[in-house]
């Protein structure tokens, strides 16, 4: 040990007859769970429950590369080339209960744990992620403003509808130079029986099967921080000449994904469609958002693994000698990264938990860091699958459709700098702490642990103070005072933890010498460079945290080599010097991806067995 998507029935086959009301949510018949998939209990160490609900997923779905698999990549690529959802692995999926994990434990759910709900989606999101999304996180996403400040009502009829195998979708409010998503808004003006609704939105994923739909809606003609309301909606219920589903819209990416509008007019909903209180809108976002940032780039890092795999079945193809030394940076480069995002979010999604009145800002740099770092990754792998990565079918053809969902994924521009606006105001206070704070609890980054159950009524859009920057100094100090291994690697080790933590102290002075950003104007180039800055040492303290906190059972985890090379792959990231890497550093790691993939094990933190067949 050291030192310390779519594919679903259309949800009115999973729900009963809709109650008669203004706008109520649904309210359908619960389905129990399956007895294989067990709730976790709250509170308990699950690494055990997590992975034998993993291993259930990975046999449910089978080897992804059978060509006779329904639920293989053959199958999902034809799906995606007529543009339709892959049905029946989304009813496999519904049968197995996967929605059930989008609901608290206290609403007769699955959720408790953010980071096993991570590990739990791998399985879909490393097949497709067009199938993850259209089939269950929109669900989330909406229902989490309901879990922040519903209603025991809205709440009941929100788990319900989940349970039941039903669909929630989510109409975010609008963004400035944004993507369709986040374009244009609806209007809730009062009325005597609650809110009239007027306006638009262009592209609501799952708007057509939703049997719940929460609107962002304005309340306020001014701009400001109580100018948006939430409505939790029934389609159903709604009078029909008053709204609309609008025609759906075909994209490039994720194009199983059903992405219809949804317009009102004049649209009477009653009072008791609002959650939480009026103008609590961009509150309950913040809120609420923070799973929501976490979990898509964890969920999203599971495609890029299997990238990986093909690019490693690509180059040793054939091969019956050593892999070719060309090959050795970017597949050693790519896991590293991997490792790297995924103790990011590891990190990310435990916060919640453990700080939930601080987890603000680190929610946001995992969603403003970890994309890039996945989308690097794919870049770099395409060099290796070379023409390969241009199929449309067979071993490879997964790749191509790959690289045109991420940008959907990752929503672009407008998660980057969504992402920005509640990491920028918070900077200046945080650095303050960089040098107070004490480090969190180790419950943070190791293996195995116990957790408080997750509690979205706790989250808060902003404060706390930065434990990671507390890992990265204390980190280093233990390096510098003996606790680095022996040998060129600890040495390096040390070295790179060194420059971190010395980046951190400038990037503090220049907070301190420099006056606050001013919210009400656009980030200049210094703002962002700053926030780039920070998001890189965040990812190199969680690197630094997991390898401190392994508790020895994976031998591969417990060495110095890996923090190595993802401590220098950020540390050029920033800038900064490089030490000469010890020559056993890539070979370990070049070791672990060829083993990982012959094994059939996942390239994160977990290494849990895949359905993979050895071919």
């Amino acid at each position: 040990m050291n030192h310390v998507r779519s594919g679903v029935p259309d949800a009115s086959a999973c729900r009963a007859p809709a109650p008669q009301g203004c706008g109520r949510a649904v309210v359908g018949t619960p389905a129990r769970p399956p007895a294989s998939a067990a709730h976790t209990t709250p509170g308990a160490p699950d690494r055990d429950t997590a992975s034998a609900r993993v291993a259930e997923l990975e046999r449910l779905l089978g080897d992804p590369g059978d060509p006779a698999n329904p639920h293989g990549f053959e199958a999902l690529l034809a799906a995606d080339e007529a543009r339709r959802p892959p049905g029946p692995t989304g009813q496999l999926l519904v049968s197995a209960g996967l929605t059930a994990e989008f609901v608290p434990v206290r609403h007769g759910g699955r959720l408790a744990r953010a980071d096993t709900l991570a590990r739990v989606l791998r399985p879909v999101f490393r097949r497709d992620l067009a199938l993850g999304f259209g089939l269950g996180l929109p669900s989330l996403f909406a229902a989490g403003a309901v879990w922040t400040a519903g209603s025991d009502r809205q709440r009941a009829d929100a788990a319900r509808l989940l349970l039941g195998g039903g669909r929630a979708a989510i109409a975010h409010h609008s963004l400035a130079h944004s993507n369709v998503i986040y374009r244009d808004e609806v209007r809730a003006t009062r009325v005597p029986a609650g809110f009239s609704l007027t306006g638009a939105k262009e592209a609501v994923l799952n708007a057509d099967r939703a049997g719940a739909l929460v609107v962002y809606a304005r309340t306020e003609p001014a701009p400001g921080p109580r100018s948006h309301s939430v409505l939790l909606l029934e389609p159903d219920a709604l009078p029909a000449d008053r709204w609309s589903r609008l025609p759906r819209r075909l994209t490039h990416g994720m194009r199983g994904c059903s992405y219809t509008g949804v317009e009102f007019t004049g649209c009477e909903v009653g009072a008791d469609t609002l959650v939480g209180e009026p103008g609590a809108g961009v509150e309950l976002a913040l809120r609420a958002f923070q799973l929501n940032r976490c979990l898509v780039p964890a969920a999203v890092h599971a495609g890029v693994d299997t990238a990986l795999r093909m690019a490693v079945r690509a180059a040793t193809a054939g091969r019956s000698g050593s892999l070719a030394r060309r090959l050795h940076t970017p597949l050693t480069g790519v896991l590293a990264d991997l490792l790297t995002a995924d103790c990011l979010i590891r990190a990310g999604l435990r916060t919640l938990h453990l700080v939930p009145d601080g987890s603000s800002v680190l929610a946001a740099v995992v969603k403003y860091l970890v994309p890039d770092l996945l989308r690097e990754a794919v870049e770099e792998l395409s060099g290796v699958l070379g023409a390969r990565g241009y199929h449309r079918g067979g071993d490879f053809g997964g790749f191509e459709k790959l690289v045109r969902d991420l940008p959907m994924a990752g929503l672009g521009h407008a998660g980057t700098a969504a992402c920005q606006a509640v990491i920028m105001p918070q900077l200046r206070g945080a650095a303050r702490t960089w040098t107070l704070s004490n480090e969190p609890p180790a419950a943070l980054f190791a293996p195995e642990v116990s957790l408080p159950p997750l509690d979205f009524t706790a989250l808060r859009p902003a404060g706390g103070h930065d434990a990671l920057a507390a890992t990265l100094r204390g980190a280093a100090a233990r390096l510098a005072e003996g606790a680095a291994p022996a040998g060129p690697t600890g040495r390096a080790l040390g070295e790179l933890a060194d420059s971190c933590a010395r980046e951190l102290l400038v990037l503090r002075e220049q907070f301190r010498t420099r006056p606050a950003f001013d919210r009400g104007a656009p980030p200049g180039p210094e703002a962002l460079a700053a926030v780039d800055r920070y998001a890189l040492l965040l990812a190199a303290a969680a690197c630094l945290g997991v390898w401190e906190r392994q508790d020895g059972r994976d031998p591969f985890l417990a060495g110095a080599e890996w923090p190595v090379l993802c401590l220098g792959r950020l540390v050029r990231r920033l800038g900064l010097p490089v030490p000469e890497l010890p020559p056993e550093c890539v070979p370990r790691m070049l070791d672990e991806v060829l083993s990982r993939f012959a094994r059939g094990r996942g390239y994160d933190l977990h290494g849990d067995v895949l359905a993979d067949a050895a071919r």
